[in-house]
C-alpha cells in the first residue's frame, strides 16, 4: 500500500514509521504524499485516537533527501517551490490533526525532519538522538516552517543561535530547553508505559510516566 512509509494500528494508536532506513529515513515527495495520505486515511478511522511519528532504523529523519533532487534541479524556481509548498502542506496538516501526534524521535532528525517532528504536538526524543536545523550548514534555509514553530517553542535568541549555527542537540539538551518533551533512555524507548493515554472524558488524556 505504502513504499515510504509503514502505518500500523493498535489499541487506539496508530503509528506511522518513516521506511527509507537506506537513505536515513530522507524526506522525498513521495514520502510526503504518503504522509499526507496516511493522515487523511487516519483522521477518519474512530479506533484512532493518537498518532506516532517515528523513523525505521537509525533515523527519525535526516532531512530532505537531496540526491533524489539534482543540484541542477533545486537550484530551479519551479522545483524549489513545488518541495517548499508540498513540505508546508504536509507539516501544517499534522500541526492542525484533529488528534494528538507524537514526533518519537528515535535517531538523527536534521532539516526536514527536525521540521516534521516540530509540526508534531508532543516530541519524545531518545537520549542518543540528534535534532537539529542543520540545513543552513548546506547554503540551505527550514523552509517547512521549522524557523517559525521553533521560535514558538524555545524563543527568539535561542532558536536563532541553533538555526544560524546549525547547531546539533542531543536528547538531554533537547528537552532542557524545551525542544523536546521527554528524553528517554534508548533502552527504554519503546517501552509504552512512557505514554499513557486515557480518555475519562472527552478531549484526549496524554501524560508522561514518571
Amino acid at each position: 500500500m505504502y513504499q515510504t512509509i509503514k502505518v500500523e494500528k493498535m489499541d487506539g494508536i496508530a503509528k506511522i514509521t518513516l521506511n527509507r532506513p537506506q537513505r536515513l529515513n530522507a524526506i522525498t515527495l513521495e514520502l510526503l504524499d504518503e504522509l499526507r495520505r496516511a493522515l487523511n486515511e487516519l483522521e477518519f478511522d474512530d479506533d484512532v485516537r493518537v498518532v506516532i511519528i517515528t523513523g525505521e532504523g537509525k533515523a527519525f529523519s535526516a532531512g530532505l533527501d537531496l540526491q533524489a533532487v539534482s543540484e541542477g534541479d533545486l537550484l530551479k524556481p519551479s522545483v524549489s517551490m513545488l518541495l517548499a509548498a508540498k513540505g508546508q502542506e504536509v507539516f501544517t496538516a499534522i500541526e492542525r490533526f484533529p488528534k494528538p501526534v507524537i514526533a518519537a524521535i528515535n535517531g538523527y532528525a536534521f532539516g526536514g525532519g527536525c521540521e516534521l517532528a516540530l509540526a508534531c504536538d508532543f516530541r519524545i526524543i531518545s537520549k542518543n538522538a540528534q535534532i537539529g536545523l542543520t540545513e543552513t550548514a548546506l547554503g540551505l534555509i527550514p523552509g517547512w516552517g521549522g524557523t517559525q514553530r521553533m521560535t514558538k517553542l524555545i524563543g527568539m535568541a535561542k532558536a536563532k543561535e541553533l538555526i544560524m549555527f546549525a547547531k546539533r542537540l542531543n536528547g538531554e539538551e533537547a528537552e532542557k530547553i524545551g525542544l523536546a518533551n521527554k528524553a528517554v533512555d534508548p533502552e527504554k524507548f519503546w517501552d509504552l508505559s512512557l505514554i499513557h493515554i486515557s480518555e475519562p472524558t472527552r478531549p484526549l488524556y496524554i501524560s508522561y510516566a514518571v
